[in-house]
């Protein structure tokens, strides 16, 4: 990859996750390459994850037909390409252009080595440091400063508007997620949030919003169901303005991690060896805890998740020591024999 002259097309089409890992390599290419201009071509649905970020000249919408953007792309005279995807639409993309690119090693071989396996040829790199092999060339190095996420102007939800048990500090908890084998089971929830002496506020998308009102139902105490309510950038404000996150390993993780929020990550049947923990500035990794249970030879069973178990039993998730995750919250960071 040469060293970009002005123009730069960056290609992460989704989803929340990964996208939020992509925001080190804009600020860094803005900050370290004097005069540059940024684009970044994403799906239309997460472009409101990338919409304040004053980093970024121009988003690019990909709405099921990528033909339809190559001729504005090619229009653009871009000087490089850097693939954050890598995958064979964005592959294409690269073909139809022509212009330098450069891309990063997505480490499918080593994945499936680890899942079907269980042979660990992991390197123990974050995704976020791999990221950066895309741009070693141009002489862009990781500053170390950590995620960016920002929040447009006007989706700020103010914490005097929350019922007056929630405007002196509360814990948010991330319920929701893509994949079932990736989501603590409804019942878990319902165990730890009885055992949280702080008000908590419930975290997720309208497919979440039932099982957030039964949770709310069951466990008592100053719970708030906002599942369903809220945009994601609404869901990342109340991220923010929370004293500590709980979540599985789902898009909200990593925006709490951009805030550098001390945060408890649940892990099902995925591992964090893959490279997609909490992503936290140098000097602040104490600030993330990750839960999980070790020891199972069933784990991981994938890559990136399934609707159900496939052993039938996911204890990955219903053997979760709901205990330790309290005693995280009340005593700090201080126990981690018990995670």
């Amino acid at each position: 990859m040469t060293t970009p002259k002005n123009k730069v097309l960056i290609i992460r089409l989704s989803s929340i996750g990964d996208i939020v890992l992509t925001s080190p390599i804009i600020r860094c290419l803005k900050e370290q390459l004097p005069g540059i201009e940024i684009h970044y071509l994403v799906k239309k649905q997460f472009q409101p994850l990338l919409i304040a970020n004053p980093y970024i000249s121009k988003i690019w919408l990909y709405e099921g037909s990528l033909s339809r953007l190559i001729q504005g792309l090619k229009a653009e005279k871009f000087d490089n390409i850097i693939d954050l995807h890598k995958n064979y639409r964005s592959c294409y993309v690269r073909s139809r252009l022509g212009k330098s690119s450069s891309s990063f090693p997505k480490l499918n071989y080593e994945k499936w080595l680890m899942v079907n396996l269980k042979i660990n040829r992991l390197p123990g790199i974050h995704i976020v440091d791999r990221y950066f092999k895309a741009v070693q060339k141009a002489g862009v190095d990781n500053d170390g400063k950590g995620l960016d996420y920002f929040i447009p102007q006007g989706e700020e939800v103010r914490i005097d508007l929350l019922p007056k048990e929630f405007q002196n500090g509360f814990i948010a908890f991330v319920i929701g997620g893509k994949h079932i084998t990736k989501i603590l089971p409804e019942d878990k929830v319902i165990e730890l949030c009885s055992k949280i002496a702080q008000p908590v506020i419930l975290l997720g998308g309208k497919e979440d919003q039932e099982r957030g009102e039964r949770i709310v139902s069951k466990a008592g105490g100053a719970l708030l169901n906002t599942c369903g309510l809220y945009s994601i950038n609404q869901s990342a404000s109340l991220i923010r303005q929370a004293t500590r996150i709980i979540t599985n390993d789902t898009g909200l993780m990593h925006i709490a991690a951009a805030f550098r929020k001390p945060v408890i990550s649940v892990w099902g049947n995925t591992i964090p060896e893959f490279g997609m923990y909490p992503y936290l500035p140098e000097g602040l990794n104490d600030q993330s805890k990750i839960v999980e249970v070790k020891g199972l030879d069933c784990r991981p069973c994938s890559k990136i998740g399934f609707d159900k178990c496939p052993k039938k039993h996911f204890k990955c998730m219903n053997d979760q020591n709901t205990g330790s995750m309290v005693q995280l919250l009340e005593k700090g960071w201080q126990c981690d024999d018990l995670c």
